[in-house]
């Protein structure tokens, strides 16, 4: 758990542009991440709003989710682990030995203390967006989904049948994502995280309840 002293808005509760500045937070960020990363996480945040136009989901809360869902990813791992271990988060043996998976808890973190978010909701999405988790918000999708799809990717399998169906359904895209992201890590190996797999078996049985 993220131990924070800051109040917090009720789960839910409209968030409105004026309650964010942007540009200060754009320009504080551009000066932690690396050109490519800063990149990524633009396309992110876009794709991120886009989605949540169509899914009637909080727009405010998908850009400023998808602005810092990265905010710590280019901290070194070996200060990432420092850093949890000062503040209290409690870290997993499995993200100890893959400290990369880090930065989504960590970055929730940051995002509360650096970026004055106070926002469950949003830190939430920032905190599970690289391995996923069973029964995610609408925002917790988004974000894990527009980290995924946004348009400066274009390694992943599917992408274009994935890009498509992320604007109709989220559950179902969620399912493809994780089908697509085991089948490429094999799901055998000890290098993948089972939340993930907790994940994709959960969203595994909203699909095939659907079909």
């Amino acid at each position: 758990m993220i131990r924070r002293s800051i109040s917090q808005n009720r789960m839910g509760e409209k968030s409105s542009m004026a309650d964010y500045d942007f540009i200060k937070m754009e320009k504080k960020l551009s000066d932690y991440l690396d050109e490519s990363r800063y990149i990524h996480t633009q396309g992110v945040m876009y794709t991120a709003a886009a989605m949540a136009m169509a899914h009637g989901c909080d727009l405010t809360k998908a850009r400023v989710a998808g602005l810092l869902h990265d905010c710590a990813k280019c901290i070194p791992n070996k200060k990432k682990l420092k850093l949890c271990k000062e503040h209290d988060i409690a870290v997993t043996e499995f993200e100890k030995e893959h400290p990369f998976l880090i930065h989504a808890k960590l970055g929730a973190y940051i995002a509360s203390r650096k970026y004055n978010v106070d926002d469950p909701e949003i830190l939430s999405a920032i905190a599970c967006h690289t391995t996923g988790k069973p029964d995610m918000t609408d925002l917790e999708k988004i974000i894990y989904i527009a980290d995924y799809i946004e348009p400066g990717r274009d390694k992943a399998p599917n992408l274009a049948r994935i890009r498509h169906i992320a604007f109709q359904n989220l559950d179902e895209c969620m399912y493809e994502i994780l089908r697509d992201t085991l089948q490429y890590l094999d799901q055998g190996s000890s290098d993948i995280d089972n939340a993930t797999v907790e994940a994709f078996q959960y969203y595994s049985k909203i699909h095939e309840d659907r079909t």
